[in-house]
């Protein structure tokens, strides 16, 4: 018997109350959106060495001391 995870769940959904199988749907949507998503790194390996170590430490640097605070009275 080679039953689907989809046609399993849908026989499980089934078998709840409205309230319960709209639950589900929330959780199913919560899930979808929280799968990261990006570029693989093979596709970013162009990249390797454009910045000296130099430049590359500059860069930590002043994200470091620029991106890492809160300003309070921003708003």
């Amino acid at each position: 018997m080679n039953i689907s995870i989809v046609d399993r769940v849908i026989e499980q959904l089934k078998s709840l109350p409205q309230e319960l199988q709209w639950r589900v749907l929330e959780f199913a949507r919560a899930l979808a959106i929280s799968t990261p998503r990006g570029v693989a790194g093979k596709q970013l390996l162009r990249f390797a060495g454009v910045l000296s170590a130099d430049e590359a430490e500059a860069m930590k640097t002043a994200i470091e001391q620029q991106c890492e605070q809160v300003d309070t009275n921003e708003w």
